[in-house]
């Protein structure tokens, strides 16, 4: 897909592009000019603070491999706290926008563009931590595609690394018909993302953004405990979650789960 790409595609029929490829073209380069409208970007250090640099201070990670970098957010965020950070992304549009808002920020990203199905084969290196936000593992729409990712994840990690992966409260939107609010993660002002079409195997978002511009993103929508067992297949030893930045909570009510989990062999003991 070229860089420059301007509009989607979905074909016909948009609710039958349930397609892990697809993602590349929903990621035009013109969404990608307008997606930190979306994310508001001290609206959301606002809203989760300092979370993901505790965490990883906590797990005493230092080398961080950012493999949904998006726009740069939590890329920068980590270079401004002192980690070293490689940025990696499936789509050139967004790693381009990411290398360039991190100049805004005096830093320079040592970006890979990868495939999570085959990251090792761009990435060589091996690191404390991998972090995968912003609802970004929920474009693999097959379940050999997510396993074959967090395969890859977990063998970039060192011995006693751990994942950070998030997304959003699914279960919440398929059970309850639950909107998201947008308090912590798309606190964009004046954009609104609401769920189109959803079910058990596609959430079909819908961004209106000023000047009646309009995009969607198809996605696969991941209940919580599905994640959860996914992890401790690929071989996660403890994975503990979070809603909305708390350990505590109610399932219908998060935006977000953030399920962090760790590599390190606990001998004699019982994953979480």
């Amino acid at each position: 897909m070229a860089i420059h790409a301007q509009k989607q595609d979905f074909g016909d029929n948009p609710l039958e592009v349930r397609d892990t490829d697809h993602y590349t073209a929903e990621y035009v380069h013109s969404l990608a000019e307008k997606w930190d409208q979306l994310i508001d970007w001290d609206a959301r250090a606002s809203g989760e603070g300092d979370f993901f640099i505790e965490v990883l201070r906590e797990h005493g990670a230092k080398k961080v491999l950012d493999v949904a970098t998006g726009t740069g957010f939590h890329s920068v965020q980590l270079l401004r706290a002192g980690f070293e950070v490689t940025s990696a992304d499936g789509s050139p549009a967004m790693l381009a926008k990411a290398f360039e808002n991190a100049r805004g920020y005096d830093h320079i990203l040592r970006t890979v563009h990868a495939d999570w199905r085959w990251l090792n084969r761009d990435v060589h290196d091996y690191y404390d931590a991998v972090i995968c936000l912003g609802n970004s593992f929920t474009h693999l729409h097959d379940d050999n595609d997510r396993r074959k990712a967090l395969a890859e994840f977990y063998a970039t990690l060192r011995h006693d690394g751990i994942l950070i992966i998030d997304q959003r409260n699914y279960d919440a939107i398929l059970d309850h018909r639950i909107e998201p609010t947008h308090n912590y993660y798309y606190c964009g002002g004046n954009v609104r993302a609401t769920p189109e079409h959803v079910d058990e195997s596609l959430a079909r978002f819908r961004y209106e953004f000023p000047g009646e511009q309009v995009f969607h993103l198809n996605m696969f929508p991941l209940r919580k405990n599905y994640v959860r067992q996914l992890l401790r297949e690929v071989g996660f030893q403890r994975v503990t979650t979070y809603g909305d930045f708390k350990e505590t909570y109610h399932d219908n009510e998060p935006d977000f789960f953030i399920h962090v989990a760790e590599k390190s062999y606990i001998q004699g003991g019982d994953a979480e």
